[in-house]
């Protein structure tokens, strides 16, 4: 099904959901929200040099982060995957703390979490998932690898080199693509050919799956389906959970300036988090006072990351020069000592 016909209509259902897995997504959906609001606030107030807004991706990212196993499986994220690394179960203030670039991706522990660090790279994380699934299957162990990229990295070359990869090699990975339909101002259909990023699947040898991205019960069963079958040694699956980028690309864009307006506010009335709710409260999975609840709770939490992000110490100046080589250079020592004879003045 191309992109252009599902345009994201339609209620959605949780009945085919656990009542508890429900409130779950809603509870880091909820949250995610908040501390999303809380960010770019921040970039205004000049605490981040700039942020890269998630709101509308909740969904695809809080449900399909929910299907793996944070004990076993490892995240590979983008720069926009901040709704996943809050339900995956990732130190929140170290994480923002890379949107006020205090740290080379962050100061969260990667190792410990299970959660890459944030890649710039467009497409980048995507070979580096395989590699580590193919090393773990090459351990013996059952770990899941999660690519995240976007419609955009889409058509870069390393992705497609890491699919056929892959494929060839059975590897334990799914590769979860967030066709949010803008490839910073480049719209899907000036830059994916044939208009399925899931149909491409096929070619690798894999399956494909196009999913409502703000259908939270339909990515979950479609990203535990995928873990599961690479898990059980099937191999990879490519997932393309379609929703919209209803902020611009970043605090740093104007997107009044390529595309219309009236098609986001369409994809805005259709918030992944109201048509949860709603489903839910359908199903009875939840009440108004569980609604409630959360709402109080989810503000309070995200003003806890922000505080914390907001006055998290600077590290010292000197770290420019850490990390830059195993054994450092002439160049570098001279530069070094330059910034420090002017630090000292």
């Amino acid at each position: 099904m191309p992109p252009e016909e599902s345009t994201g209509q339609g209620a959605i259902t949780v009945a085919h959901l656990a009542p508890e897995l429900t409130r779950g997504l809603y509870r880091d959906m909820r949250t995610a929200r908040d501390l999303d609001t809380e960010a770019i606030a921040l970039q205004r107030q000049g605490v981040f040099p700039a942020y890269v807004s998630v709101r509308g991706q909740e969904a695809a990212q809080v449900a399909s982060a929910t299907a793996l196993d944070p004990a076993r499986d490892f995240v590979f994220p983008t720069y926009r995957e901040m709704a996943v690394a809050l339900a995956y179960g990732v130190e929140m203030v170290g994480y923002m703390a890379t949107h006020r670039a205090l740290w080379h991706g962050g100061l969260y522990d990667v190792m410990g979490s299970r959660f890459g660090a944030i890649n710039a790279v467009v497409g980048g994380p995507v070979p580096h998932a395989v590699g580590w699934a193919v090393g773990e299957r090459l351990r013996g162990d059952q770990g899941v690898a999660m690519a995240y990229f976007g419609d955009g990295a889409s058509s870069e070359g390393d992705v497609h080199e890491a699919m056929n990869f892959a494929g060839v090699f059975t590897a334990p990975v799914v590769f979860f693509c967030q066709n949010n339909q803008w490839a910073l101002s480049v719209p899907n259909e000036r830059q994916v050919a044939g208009g399925s990023i899931a149909a491409r699947a096929e070619g690798y040898g894999m399956p494909g799956v196009l999913v409502d991205g703000n259908d939270a019960g339909a990515v979950y069963a479609a990203t535990d389906e995928a873990v599961q079958r690479a898990r059980e040694g099937g191999g990879p699956t490519v997932i393309e959970a379609l929703t919209y980028r209803v902020e611009p690309h970043s605090t740093s864009d104007d997107p009044g300036r390529y595309r219309d307006e009236a098609v986001a506010d369409r994809w805005r009335q259709r918030d992944p988090i109201d048509l949860l709710r709603t489903a839910m409260l359908q199903a009875e999975h939840a009440d108004e006072a569980f609604f409630a609840t959360v709402a109080t709770e989810a503000a309070q939490r995200a003003e806890q990351i922000r505080d914390g992000v907001a006055s998290a110490p600077e590290p010292d100046g000197s770290e420019l020069f850490t990390h830059v080589f195993r054994e450092t250079t002439e160049e570098l020592t001279r530069q070094h000592r330059t910034w420090q004879e002017e630090v000292e003045l």
